[in-house]
């Protein structure tokens, strides 16, 4: 789909360096990232071939400039509603204050109701000060505690 900061498509396996680059690009992604490792083809994969994920760039003159993945989850919870989750958001670095970042979460938000989904989650790092403020402004509300268990 073309907007007006870029187009926005699935992802394909040639997209993987770039996808590692940009979530290496950052305090956070820098010492758990690696680009170059065979694992990204791998989860790469399974991720395509899952029909309730969507691994979607942003390209511009056939450049990726940013990223997010789309998990749509069936539940029981709520009489049965789906719900979206909004995962490893990225901008590149060159183009944040674009208002791509925006327009790639109103994208994922019209791709939920398209897929009948009533809930639309995602998590954001405690420290991402930047990032809560954003998704404030777009509506997200810091509702609950997210929670993980490293294995």
């Amino acid at each position: 789909m073309q907007t007006e900061v870029g187009t926005f498509r699935r992802a394909v396996s040639t997209d993987v360096d770039a996808i590692v680059g940009m979530l290496a690009d950052d305090p956070l992604g820098s010492s758990r990232e690696h680009p170059g490792d065979p694992a990204y083809q791998r989860a790469f994969a399974a991720i395509d071939a899952d029909p309730n994920q969507l691994l979607v760039v942003a390209e511009t003159e056939g450049e990726v400039i940013a990223t997010m993945q789309l998990s749509f989850i069936p539940g029981l919870s709520r009489k049965g509603m789906s719900r979206c989750q909004i995962e490893a958001v990225r901008v590149r670095d060159d183009q944040r204050g674009s208002g791509l970042g925006e327009a790639m979460i109103r994208w994922a938000i019209e791709r939920a109701r398209e897929r009948e989904c009533r809930l639309v989650q995602l998590t954001t790092d405690a420290t991402r000060d930047g990032a809560r403020r954003f998704y404030e402004r777009l509506g997200f509300a810091p509702s609950h505690v997210g929670m993980k268990l490293a294995l």
